[in-house]
């Protein structure tokens, strides 16, 4: 049996895959049971628990344009911690139809534990991403009121 991958593997392997678009393979990287928190989402979105809550996260919407990206400028810390690296990163493309560049950066604080992420911190710039997607009118829109 392989050896599990390392956090440094998997947080690779998580970069390359978002930057590749390989949606479906993204919630595997996950355990079952995991605790994803964006703490700089300025919608205050709840974590993410489950692998089945991450495959909606990941899913493809079809809003906003395709983005073109690679994962640049990696450094993995490691820590005193087996389980945990900081890796801070950016990502960098253009949009695609307008070829509009873009560098999205961000910081990920990620616990594995035997191959899988049980939980992760992922600081991002949400503002400058919501920007590139065409979406900055929707981010700092007022919630709808329900009643």
């Amino acid at each position: 049996m392989a050896e599990p991958r390392t956090p440094r593997e998997v947080f690779l392997a998580l970069v390359h895959g978002v930057a590749e678009g390989r949606w479906e393979e993204l919630p595997e990287l996950y355990a079952e049971q995991t605790d994803v928190v964006h703490p700089f989402d300025p919608r205050r979105a709840p974590a993410l628990r489950t692998r089945d809550e991450l495959r909606e996260h990941f899913r493809p919407t079809g809003l906003g344009p395709l983005l073109i990206r690679r994962p640049v400028n990696i450094t993995i810390h490691e820590t005193a911690d087996p389980e945990v690296v900081v890796a801070e990163f950016e990502y960098e493309g253009t949009v695609a139809g307008t070829g509009e560049p873009f560098a999205l950066p961000g910081i990920f604080v990620l616990r594995v534990r035997d191959g899988q992420i049980v939980s992760s911190r992922d600081y991002f710039d949400h503002l400058a991403s919501a920007k590139v997607r065409g979406q900055l009118d929707a981010l700092v829109a007022p919630p709808a009121r329900e009643g």
